[in-house]
């Protein structure tokens, strides 16, 4: 029997998140502002969607997006990044 957790609506989300280009646009900016780094050394479309995927477990501290419905703190992690995204692209000039 597998008992690999499966996902649901936050694992689905977390997927369709990391698809968007824009969500990559996100976490480029993010990056060279944590880092100090400027467009030259971190270019826009830096990350893909697998980098993005990358980022979010990491972030989390999972190692499936699926974790996210049975992992009460990666949750709540996922649901603040994905409102601070929400937040920076009503304020972003894209």
């Amino acid at each position: 029997m597998d008992d690999t957790p499966k996902g649901g609506t936050l694992a689905r989300q977390a997927a369709m998140l990391c698809e968007l280009p824009v969500f990559g646009l996100y976490l480029d900016q993010r990056r060279r502002w944590r880092q100090g780094l400027s467009p030259a050394q971190l270019p826009d479309g830096t990350h893909t969607p697998d980098d993005a995927a990358d980022a979010l477990r990491h972030a989390c501290g999972i190692e499936s997006r699926a974790e996210l419905d049975h992992n009460d703190q990666a949750a709540a992690m996922y649901k603040r990044i994905a409102a601070d995204f929400n937040r920076w692209k009503r304020r972003a000039v894209l």
